[in-house]
């Protein structure tokens, strides 16, 4: 007896029985770890999108009665030396310190492709050079870059995003390059030149593609650590002034009561581990499904 399946062309019968297996294939590669990591994110992503839903306070209003309270069912992560809500200001810093870091990582990965591109497609005097300027900027620590940048262009979150991605630019271009000297001499892009394929042609229709895979990779690690190099910028000052709320300064506030309020240095130090972890947790997941 045919079924009304049965009766589906043949490339419906096999998306059917192959989307299914897929599916059963991503969800058996996630483990607990990850699970929890895209627990964390979803709630990341749930604070910059609608932070007015896990705030239970303004994150800006001081209040007298409650000064350095401790975690309570009423506040669930104390409050500061203003009585304001620690969770309420972490949730609303979230897109702050987020921002900045997809800023930084979009100048880095933009400015680092198109580098290593340049410099591997080239080649002579031209790689020589931007090898030689990634070789100066990799020698220099990447915050202490920053710091520098960040002092010539002026405090402000935007500012701190703009030196971290400009210290990241190296590390882009040195993997980009790399990857296009790999790529660039297989038969297939050997074969569009013979075809009478033009070197820009060539490059963003066939050596780009094959190249970003690594890349890409490394954006999700870079972006872990810019959130890192950002609040730590904050945390020196150089960030959001106060009293706007940012991850690293959040902790600079609270390092002043670190002993009578442990909370306050704890639980945003906290956020911004676990959230640079479940990053990097699923940036692992990202390549062993690329490597597969």
């Amino acid at each position: 007896m045919t079924t009304a399946l049965d009766r589906l062309p043949a490339s419906v019968h096999d998306t059917v029985d192959v989307e299914p297996s897929a599916f059963r294939r991503l969800t058996a590669r996630l483990g607990f770890g990850d699970l929890l990591a895209l627990l964390v994110l979803a709630l990341v992503l749930l604070s910059v999108l609608a932070p007015g839903l896990l705030a239970p306070y303004d994150p800006l209003a001081p209040d007298d009665a409650n000064p350095l309270a401790a975690p309570s069912a009423a506040h669930w992560f104390g409050t500061d030396y203003l009585g304001r809500d620690v969770l309420s200001r972490i949730v609303h810093g979230t897109g702050r310190t987020l921002l900045g870091s997809a800023v930084a990582v979009l100048i880095g990965l933009g400015v680092g492709t198109v580098l290593g591109l340049i410099a591997a497609s080239f080649g002579g005097i031209v790689d020589a050079v931007i090898s030689r300027i990634v070789d100066v900027l990799l020698s220099i620590p990447g915050l202490l870059l920053a710091m520098v940048v960040i002092v010539a262009l002026g405090f402000g979150t935007l500012n701190a995003a703009v030196a971290v991605g400009i210290s990241s630019i190296a590390a882009f271009t040195r993997i980009m390059r790399s990857e296009v000297l790999t790529v660039k001499d297989l038969p297939f892009v050997e074969a569009s030149h013979h075809l009478g394929g033009s070197r820009l042609h060539v490059l963003i229709r066939h050596v780009l593609p094959n190249s970003y895979s690594a890349v890409l990779s490394l954006t999700a690690l870079q972006f872990g650590l810019a959130i890192i190099w950002i609040s730590g910028l904050s945390f020196l000052g150089y960030g959001a002034p106060p009293p706007e709320p940012e991850w690293g300064l959040l902790v600079s506030e609270g390092r002043q009561y670190v002993v009578s309020s442990p909370w306050l240095v704890i639980v945003p130090g906290l956020v911004i581990g676990v959230t640079v972890l479940a990053i990097s947790r699923l940036s692992q997941l990202s390549r062993g499904r690329t490597a597969a």
